[in-house]
């Protein structure tokens, strides 16, 4: 056997997902406070062992859970300002009400006290304002938005708008609220760009 070939059964990328649902649900229930390995491997339906074979203890797992599943935002380029931005909305959207949503929400609270968490919501909140001033920006060189438009202004109303919405969903309503998203992103982009345009 070669240097660096692991003997035994090769490890199953099904159940890597399945752990680290498992984790990112576990740590947007209940907090750093609340994650355990005990508690992820109950949740997952596998045996500690299986996680601890995978990572050595419980911050390495989390720092993997939030690393895989909070991809960030990515800049999207139509043609359009107004059809990009609802396309920043909806992604902004279904980061917060989506999946791991409440994983990104816990972590917008906990972070300085969890293993990388400034990190991982720092780049999360670095693409978001990365895709968003190059969406705006493109808007204005296309002549699509006035040259005085104020990117921030713009940006922070746009985003937080979606956040906003995202975060005052009640519990019982949120697969209602995540189903109506992407029609409530052309509205929240339609009614700001009304007084922009």
């Amino acid at each position: 056997m070669s240097a660096g070939t692991q003997a035994g059964r090769p490890r199953d990328p099904e159940v890597d997902e399945r752990i680290t649902r498992a984790a990112a649900e576990l740590f947007g229930a209940h907090g750093w406070s609340g994650f355990s390995v005990d508690a992820v491997a109950r949740r997952a339906g596998v045996g500690k062992a299986s996680i601890y074979l995978r990572w050595p203890n419980k911050e390495a797992l989390l720092v993997a859970a939030l690393a895989g599943r909070l991809s960030g935002v990515k800049d999207i380029d139509t043609g359009s300002v107004r059809d990009d931005l609802v396309a920043l909305a909806r992604q902004v959207l279904n980061a917060f009400l989506g999946e791991d949503g409440g994983a990104l929400l816990r972590l917008t609270v906990e972070a300085a006290s969890v293993p990388a968490g400034q990190e991982h919501l720092d780049r999360f909140l670095q693409s978001q304002a990365a895709a968003a001033r190059a969406i705006v920006r493109r808007g204005i060189e296309r002549g699509q938005l006035g040259p005085d438009t104020s990117v921030t202004l713009l940006l922070d109303t746009i985003s937080g708008g979606a956040l906003n919405h995202a975060l005052v969903a009640p519990a019982r309503l949120r697969d209602q609220v995540a189903a109506g998203a992407d029609r409530y992103a052309e509205e929240l982009v339609d009614f700001v760009l009304r007084s922009v345009t």
